[in-house]
């Protein structure tokens, strides 16, 4: 009973998930569709709405949403392999050097997002209560209420933002569908549609980026599932479903009612209250896992913190992010580190797939290297490509490869690894290293 309760106050941050604790698919597809039921997919749509007629937006959203959930079922397909998180995979990517330089980014990011998220979330909770119930409560009230239920959450990691996703998902559909009936039945669809004066290829790449650099993350969900076939039916169809959803209900609602802010949409139907169950539970879930994945990041350089304990500060300083508003000074910064980190899930999917040297040491439970410089050179010429490609004011905007510069850095990662590993001839047997439990190395003297 005492390893169990360690086991779950730690979520297995460093080490494998055990078979025992692992989920089928429909745990991933509901947390993967809860994460894409967002704030953000609202905004995309409306902005979808107003450059494209209702057909080509709808088409837009399906193909980019499509190749989105391709592209995150392969990276996921890894973790759920290994049953390692991110930052644990890319110890046998970067090196163990290398890897404590990509969990410091991804966890300042994904922290960073976090404070981003609350300041957000309030302000929209102060506009919904005003309305609903003229309840006029400072911001900075709604980001401290906002920051204590999602800090809560992601303290018991996995199992409490799966279960949060399996309620409030179909609890969150219904309401989305009941909202775009009542719209549609009450204002219709325009007779004439718009001209389009944004190209699709531009519309497909909006959908695409919109969560493409969190195709670097999917092995902290992933690496839970009971198997490969799990990972890939969960991520996939998940991936599909909740980056399309809530894109096109947004279009729709946007079309037939003709505002572009959504709880102003949801008023405008009598359908303030429900709105505000919407607002709360689309936040709620994505910023948890924003705050999970930040964790496992940081718990691979403060290896003797409990996972819980660093949650709980991590969170903390989050959350005062967005109750002073800080976070309107680092979105700039927050943009530039997903450059940097685009490049990682083309590299570490080539690694494990095409390579093969790194992560042959997880397989004879050896230590990683210190660092592994032909992953860092394809790293930072991922890096540097997705940086030419980016438009100004975060990248250079020089160039111009798939129109989408993540995927650019993501592609330029793989094959660049792939060319690298392949002109390393040398093989890892058990005689290089003194075998060591690659689990117990990162966390002896580790607190559960």
């Amino acid at each position: 009973m005492e390893k169990k309760e360690k086991s779950f106050s730690s979520d297995f941050s460093l080490q494998q998930v055990p078979k025992s604790q692992q989920k089928s698919w429909l745990s991933l597809f509901s947390i993967w569709v809860a994460i894409g039921v967002d704030l953000a997919a609202v905004i995309l749509g409306v902005q979808l709405a107003k450059g494209l007629p209702l057909h080509s937006a709808i088409t837009a959203v399906l193909v980019g949403s499509l190749l989105l959930a391709a592209i995150c079922t392969i990276t996921a397909s890894v973790g759920a392999a290994t049953n390692l998180s991110t930052s644990m995979i890319t110890r046998y990517v970067f090196g163990k050097k290398g890897a404590l330089v990509y969990s410091a980014i991804i966890g300042c990011s994904l922290l960073g997002w976090f404070g981003v998220q609350v300041g957000f979330f309030a302000t929209n909770a102060k506009t919904a209560f005003t309305s609903a119930f003229g309840l006029n409560w400072p911001v900075w009230v709604f980001a401290i209420i906002a920051g204590i239920a999602m800090v809560g959450t992601a303290l018991y990691g996995y199992r409490a933002f799966s279960r949060l996703s399996e309620f409030s998902v179909p609890f969150l559909l219904v309401l989305m569908l009941i909202a775009l009936f009542i719209a549609l039945n009450t204002h219709g669809l325009p007779a004439t549609q718009i001209k389009a004066s944004l190209p699709m290829g531009s519309a497909i790449a909006l959908v695409i980026s919109s969560f493409i650099v969190g195709a670097a993350t999917q092995p902290d969900i992933s690496r839970w599932a009971k198997s490969q076939k799990d990972s890939i039916i969960g991520t996939f169809l998940g991936m599909f479903v909740g980056n399309s959803f809530m894109i096109i209900v947004s279009i729709l609602m946007s079309k037939s009612l003709g505002s572009t802010d959504m709880m102003k949409m949801l008023i405008m139907i009598g359908m303030g209250v429900p709105g505000i169950i919407i607002l709360s539970l689309t936040q709620w879930v994505t910023n948890t896992s924003n705050l999970y994945s930040a964790t496992l990041g940081f718990n691979v350089i403060f290896n003797k913190i409990g996972f819980k304990k660093l949650t709980l500060i991590l969170g903390t300083i989050a959350t005062a992010m967005g109750v002073f508003g800080i976070y309107n000074y680092f979105v700039s910064f927050l943009n530039i580190l997903g450059i940097v980190i685009a490049a990682v899930p083309g590299i570490y999917v080539a690694e494990f797939y095409l390579v093969k040297h790194e992560f042959k040491r997880l397989q004879l439970n050896v230590s990683p290297q210190s660092v592994v410089w032909r992953s860092i050179i394809s790293w930072i010429l991922g890096a540097g490509v997705t940086f030419l490609t980016t438009a100004a004011p975060t990248g250079l905007g020089l160039i111009s490869l798939t129109s989408i510069p993540p995927l650019d850095g993501i592609l330029v990662g793989f094959i660049v690894q792939f060319i690298g590993g392949k002109l390393v001839t040398a093989e890892v047997s058990a005689k290089d290293v003194q075998p060591t439990e690659v689990t117990n190395e990162v966390i002896n003297g580790t607190r559960h």
